[in-house]
């Protein structure tokens, strides 16, 4: 099966052009940042530069080790779903459900070694690139070279390689065992790890009140906790996505007519689905808002006490800023894949309203009120994350003073920015889809 799964990638690359990139970004990040820990290691570098490095490489390496397995289980998710009739037809001709896993899984390490190889110089331009940027900022010593070695290497070939063979391996389980009619499971591992989630978010916030104002690691426990509820509520997208359509759905439906009422059913019954949209609006306007906040009330508290920031202070915020570029670069990645693969998919459902008779106009309507659910339930439960951590931290920092002014601008403007995002990509893509002649898109579905 691994000889076929070499097959279909050579002959058919485009089903495989969005994994591909996905992979490539995060193994570009991840061997980037890596990399510092082997500039940490040349030798003769002084502590305060080793710190520094260390700290970086740490803190944004587990934050993108998170984020190439999200983005990478939402890509090969979607790709596995679209060919439930290609592992259907190898079921029929004979082939069990462990060969198809090992010809799925074999296709997804193939296209995650191709990243990493196409990643290796970009990812070490990247890392003189973040040293140069500390060495700008007196964070490191000039006179330390970049290095790009054995773990920034290592660390990039195992993470991409481990979320993609781990993501497919899950998605072509479900799509195997669906087939075979067994039970769809009822989610609670899902559950049981969204809601450990939330706990262990409402503990890092909690412990905020525990830490001194003017300790350096009073931004660590909102941040964990800001971040950890977006995890929680990300995965618990398809149950929360169902409870607030049921508070909103009929609202929605009444103002926007036939197509939002069709639009509130769709989103009802592809909930689960949704969940691969979901995840990057949650996670980057959680983690951007919390992020970027906490850092603006620290600068304005540094300010207000007439105090210099420190190296320690220049550090943290550079480390902070990078990792809001990070989850928008990735999140934006996640999110363009995810609806592109999607509403593509969705060509014969649109060829079957249009043989109804519904015009393209009204079938774009209907596609567009989906979007705006999505990026509503995704800002909302995101902004509940950022903005826990963010009153957090105020409130200790600050001894609850009001927030800087420049705070609803970040949340009005990362909320934008998601609702951008998500509405270009799908109506774009929909009426792309929506050339294709009805009857054209309906035989082809078939």
């Amino acid at each position: 099966m691994f000889s076929l799964a070499l097959r279909s990638v050579r002959k058919r690359p485009g089903r495989f052009v969005a994994t591909l990139l996905t992979a490539f970004l995060g193994a570009t990040i991840t061997m980037a940042f890596n990399s510092l820990h082997d500039t940490a290691a040349v030798a003769g570098i002084d502590a305060d530069s080793e710190e520094t490095l260390t700290l970086s490489a740490s803190i944004v390496g587990g934050y993108g080790t998170l984020l190439v397995f999200f983005a990478l289980a939402s890509t090969l998710t979607v790709n596995v779903r679209q060919r439930a009739s290609e592992v259907a037809l190898l079921r029929r001709t004979g082939a069990t459900p462990a060969q198809i896993k090992r010809m799925v899984v074999g296709e997804a390490a193939v296209v995650a070694l191709a990243g990493w190889a196409l990643a290796l110089i970009p990812a070490m331009f990247g890392g003189r690139a973040l040293v140069w940027m500390f060495q700008e900022s007196g964070q490191v010593a000039e006179r330390i070279d970049p290095a790009f070695g054995p773990v920034g290497i290592s660390a990039g070939l195992a993470i991409t390689l481990l979320a993609a063979t781990g993501a497919s391996f899950l998605a072509v389980r479900r799509a195997t065992r669906a087939l075979a009619g067994a039970r769809p499971p009822r989610g609670r591992l899902r559950a049981a790890a969204g809601v450990a989630a939330l706990l262990a978010g409402g503990g890092g916030i909690a412990v905020t009140f525990v830490v001194d104002r003017d300790a350096a690691a009073l931004m660590a426990a909102p941040g964990y906790g800001a971040i950890m509820l977006s995890v929680g509520f990300a995965t618990l997208a398809p149950a929360l996505m169902r409870a607030l359509l049921a508070a909103i759905g009929r609202p929605v439906a009444m103002l926007t007519g036939a197509g939002g009422y069709l639009a509130v059913l769709n989103t009802r019954r592809r909930a689960a689905q949704s969940s691969g949209v979901l995840m990057p609006l949650i996670l980057f306007t959680g983690i951007a808002t919390g992020t970027v906040s906490m850092q603006l009330i620290n600068n304005a508290a540094i300010k207000a006490a007439g105090l210099t920031r420190t190296v320690e202070d220049k550090n943290l915020e550079t480390v902070n800023l990078v990792v809001v570029g990070i989850i928008a670069v990735f999140c934006c990645v996640m999110l363009i894949n995810t609806l592109y693969a999607s509403t593509t998919y969705r060509g014969g459902e649109f060829g079957r309203q249009r043989l109804a008779g519904a015009t393209p106009r009204q079938v774009l309507r209907t596609v567009g009120v989906e979007g705006a659910l999505l990026t509503v339930v995704g800002v909302f439960f995101g902004t509940v994350a950022g903005l826990a951590g963010t009153l957090a931290f105020n409130s200790v920092r600050s001894d609850g003073g009001s927030l800087p002014g420049s705070i609803p601008v970040v949340f009005a403007g990362t909320a934008a920015l998601a609702a951008a995002a998500t509405l270009a990509t799908l109506v774009t893509t929909a009426r792309r889809t929506l050339r294709t002649p009805a009857i054209d898109a309906v035989a082809v579905a078939a």
